[in-house]
């Protein structure tokens, strides 16, 4: 171990490197120097206590430059020279993306950038960590060793804890010239473009939400003292949860609850309270054992690449940060004496469930996070409370401050931030325009279905939570077509049991009512990972080991499922519907599964649905090929747009380069859709679409004129679907697209806008 001049070796070698770091720190900062000497002194130290030949300080520039500011080890004359771009190299990569790097073997990595300037050519292992306060990234530290080895997580967590300190001393002004690396420019105007995860249209005023805590005093001058300051706020933090999850409005059951309820359990793993105490015991304050862990734990779940584990990341950051006002004598994440305006849009890097209900719901009208999905936890609780929500909006925080007029448009994506008078006027008459179609759509409601012609057309949607029943009322729509049943196992921690998973089904066919459901058996695997099922890595999972392939290959998880839906049935017409069949043997054998689990509920005496109805959804191409053998085979068969088209033009639909390059209203397209109508007709098997092409006005159209007469949709497209149906003449429409099947290629989309056009078909 490298010592310096006025340290003991025996001293140091004695007393953990954390702790020894941390008194060094906090020594220098006490010296006489100005800012440079004292960074320079920085990377001295941590370069002889980590046993590193090479300690580094980059700083963050305005215009989001790397600079480099202190260095032990590397060229002297390449400080406050040398500048790296925005996310360029390793370094830029772990500013970039706020996570530590950590390369045995850093020029063999593709990200290497090579600086000959800085002479680094004969390292070889680096770890770099991004120095945080508050959630911003001020810089980054990093080690560098001529030896080729990983670092270990203790000197991750070592390196992390350092970054903190560095972090506090930059902002305190103890190092001139660091404060500007703080600052980020503002645009006047602007356009932020994120993901729709709860619909809707939002005007207001923008509230930056503070989910962290900024801890100032990080080593413990009493370790018993902040043992005890610990336990009487996690005390406390789950005394909040358990009066939060009895308050009336959150007090009737759906999948809000659920992941409220889960969001608890978290708070009670014992593992996450070891660590934090076990880093008091290292010298550490509560506050920097909160922070010290929570950065230890983010860097190990961020590894694990599955919607799953990021939704257990912000449920983390929100039981993190909820601790931490707590020790810091605050209540909610609300700052002190903030009175909200009327017209709330909240603005959040990331937000947890309950840190969204500390706020006055009655004042809430957006939500705007950078990070989320419509299935994530806090998307859930936004549809519940009925707010505008978009998530993915990168960067957003850094381009807003609380006050600015904002306009969130939950129907494109878009988040308008200081608008001008014109785009306020534009939004005006859209919420306006909005309000009058829903009304208008609402008038449609209870009419029936049917073409100018006479064509019965039935609607349904697609639903997948508990939340979503109520919508069958609220759109007029005929059934549930899709109930995704994976949804209910992705936001629970646990393999959900018999009991529970029987009681969901029930309380989904008890809000239907007379209305039919079709339950897609569990379709998991590719990016819908369950953490509680080992998974393979897989190269191309949504080719992969997934759906019914992974319910034949473990065969109790399927058995399970039906066993719950059969009793939630029972009395009641049940209708499974099996994803991702490629050939008729997987639905034989999925059939010969379901069939032996009827009998065993026979011979139990156990009460069994009225009628029971199984299907398969067309998506695998293979079974275009397949269907005069497979119609025999079921009860009705449902063709999953979504995988059918991402399989036929072989383009993967989350991919943005590839996803609309082709148009499912190609000839090729159209073709394949009416082989399986066609075939349904010969066999006398009913047949429906449920992927979201059925959710699109002219594509909805399309199908009615290929012969579909079932079609699932969300519940939002069924208005403007209904609206569309009621002025269009089926068979019209049928003779010319058989026409332009026969003579056009490529897509049929301006054949059959212009058709619309002509017709008078009211498209959305």
């Amino acid at each position: 171990m490298h010592t310096r001049r006025g340290d003991d070796p025996r001293t140091l070698q004695s007393e953990p490197a954390l702790r020894a770091i941390m008194r060094r720190l906090r020594e220098i900062m006490a010296e006489p120097g100005d800012g440079q000497s004292r960074l320079d002194k920085i990377v001295r130290q941590i370069s002889g206590l980590m046993v590193a030949e090479v300690c580094s300080i980059y700083l963050k520039r305005q215009d989001g430059s790397l600079e480099l500011f202190a260095t032990e080890g590397l060229n002297k004359e390449a400080v406050h020279s040398l500048r790296m771009m925005r996310g360029e190299g390793l370094v830029g990569r772990c500013a970039e993306m706020a996570v530590p790097v950590n390369e045995p073997d850093a020029k063999l990595h593709p990200a290497f950038s090579y600086r000959p300037e800085t002479g680094e050519e004969i390292y070889h292992s680096l770890l770099a960590v991004p120095i945080l306060r508050g959630g911003t990234v001020l810089g980054v530290l990093v080690i560098q060793n001529r030896t080729r080895r990983e670092y270990t997580d203790e000197d991750v967590e070592v390196l992390l804890t350092t970054a903190m300190v560095v972090a506090e001393h930059l902002v305190s002004g103890a190092v001139a010239g660091a404060g500007a690396a703080a600052e980020i420019s503002r645009a006047l105007t602007g356009v932020v473009r994120g993901e729709p995860i709860s619909d809707g249209i939002a005007l207001g005023h923008v509230v930056l939400h503070e989910p962290r805590v900024v801890v100032t005093k990080l080593l413990a001058e009493d370790a018993a003292a902040e043992l005890d300051r610990l336990e009487a706020a996690m005390q406390r933090l789950r005394a909040s949860l358990d009066e939060m999850l009895s308050a009336d409005s959150l007090a009737q059951a759906g999948d809000h609850r659920d992941v409220l309820e889960a969001y608890r359990m978290f708070a009670h793993d014992r593992g996450w309270v070891r660590r934090m105490e076990a880093a008091v015991r290292e010298g550490l304050t509560a506050d920097a054992a909160v922070e010290r862990v929570h950065n230890a734990t983010r860097t190990r779940m961020l590894r694990q690449n599955d919607p799953y584990w990021r939704e257990r990341l912000r449920d983390l950051d929100d039981l993190s940060a909820r601790l931490l006002r707590i020790l810091a004598g605050r209540t909610t994440a609300a700052r002190e004496g903030l009175v909200l305006p009327i017209d709330t849009i909240l603005v959040a890097r990331t937000m947890g469930p309950a840190e969204l209900l500390d706020y006055d719901r009655s004042r809430l009208r957006g939500l705007v996070i950078e990070e989320g999905s419509g299935q994530s936890h806090v998307a859930i609780v936004a549809k519940a409370l009925g707010l505008a929500a978009v998530g993915q909006a990168k960067a957003i925080v850094e381009r807003v401050s609380t006050g600015d007029p904002a306009i969130v448009d939950a129907e494109t994506g878009d988040i308008h931030l200081r608008p001008s008078a014109e785009v306020v006027a534009a939004y005006s008459d859209k919420v306006r325009f909005r309000a009058r179609r829903q009304r208008r759509y609402r008038a449609l409601r209870d009419l029936p279905t049917v073409t100018k012609d006479g064509a019965r057309i039935a609607l349904q949607i697609n639903a997948g939570l508990l939340v979503d029943i109520p919508h069958l009322a609220e759109s007029g729509a005929e059934g549930i077509g899709l109930f995704r049943t994976e949804l209910q196992f992705m936001i629970s921690s646990t393999f959900p049991r018999r009991d529970r998973q029987t009681e969901t089904y029930r309380q989904i066919l008890d809000g239907a009512g007379a209305k039919p459901v079709v339950f897609r058996s569990l379709d998991i695997g590719g990016d819908k990972v369950l953490p509680y099922i080992r998974h393979p890595k897989e190269e191309n999972p949504a080719l992969g080991w997934r759906a019914i392939r992974m319910s034949l290959d473990r065969p109790g998880l399927f058995r399970t499922q039906v066993q719950a839906l059969l009793r939630a049935a029972a009395g009641r017409e049940l209708s499974i519907m099996i994803p991702m069949v490629s050939v008729v043997p997987e639905i034989e054998a999925a059939k010969a599964l379901i069939g032996r689990e009827v009998e065993q509920l026979q011979k139990r005496g156990v009460p069994r649905p009225s009628k029971l109805r199984i299907g398969a959804m067309i998506e695998v191409p293979s079974l275009l090929y397949e269907l005069d053998s497979l119609m025999p085979h079921v009860d009705f068969v449902s063709v999953g747009s979504n995988d059918l088209m991402q399989f036929l033009f072989a383009a993967d639909r989350a991919n943005g380069r590839v996803a609309h390059r082709y148009d499912p209203l190609s000839v090729c397209a159209l073709r394949a859709l009416k082989l399986v109508v066609q075939a349904g007709l010969k066999h006398g098997v009913p047949v429906t679409l449920c992927g979201e092409m059925a959710g699109r006005t002219i594509e909805a159209m399309a199908l009615i004129g290929l012969g579909f007469r079932t079609i699932s949709m969300s519940p939002a497209s069924i208005g403007p679907a209904k609206s569309m149906i009621l002025s269009l003449d089926a068979g019209r429409l049928a003779a010319v697209l058989e026409e332009l099947l026969r003579t056009k290629s490529g897509s049929l989309r301006p054949h059959l806008q212009e058709f619309a056009r002509a017709e008078g078909v009211e498209l959305s």
